[in-house]
């Protein structure tokens, strides 16, 4: 039996109707803008709560010691801190307050480490030597870190 090239594209047209070659799914509609399929918005059923809403974004940077209170939930208070260049320092199982001298580097994001911005994991340069920030700055309210070179 030969095949004719027309006999080709009839068995591919077959199998691949030309006319619906990509047709769009629910979900790929929808997410566009945030839209339902008929083009009208969705609305929400009532405003975020306060526990809901995200708090502003809080970089700790390298400076004169700046804290401040936030109420959290159960009417409690949180303190943050926003600038400090003091450290607690693990030494050999002991801590000693020393000085920020320099932020080296971040890993999270290197154009932090310019701008002297300190997180967890930060390696920063201190009176006493390179250290490594422990916890969570913005968090926590202190700054704390072990050494990793003298």
């Amino acid at each position: 039996m030969i095949i004719q090239p027309g006999d080709i594209c009839h068995l591919a047209r077959q199998r691949f109707p030309i006319g619906n070659l990509y047709k769009p799914t629910f979900s790929s509609i929808s997410m566009n803008k945030g839209r339902k399929i008929s083009g009208g918005k969705y609305h929400a059923n009532r405003k975020k709560k306060l526990f809901e809403k995200r708090n502003q974004t809080r970089f700790v940077t390298l400076g004169e010691t700046k804290r401040k209170s936030l109420r959290v939930k159960g009417g409690n208070t949180k303190a943050i801190l926003l600038k400090s260049n003091e450290v607690n320092l693990m030494v050999n199982g002991k801590a000693k307050k020393t000085q920020i001298v320099n932020v080296k580097e971040t890993p999270q994001n290197r154009f932090f480490a310019r701008q002297n911005v300190l997180m967890k994991g930060s390696i920063i340069e201190t009176s006493l030597g390179k250290a490594k920030v422990t916890n969570r700055p913005s968090q926590e309210g202190n700054i704390n870190a072990i050494l990793i070179k003298e």
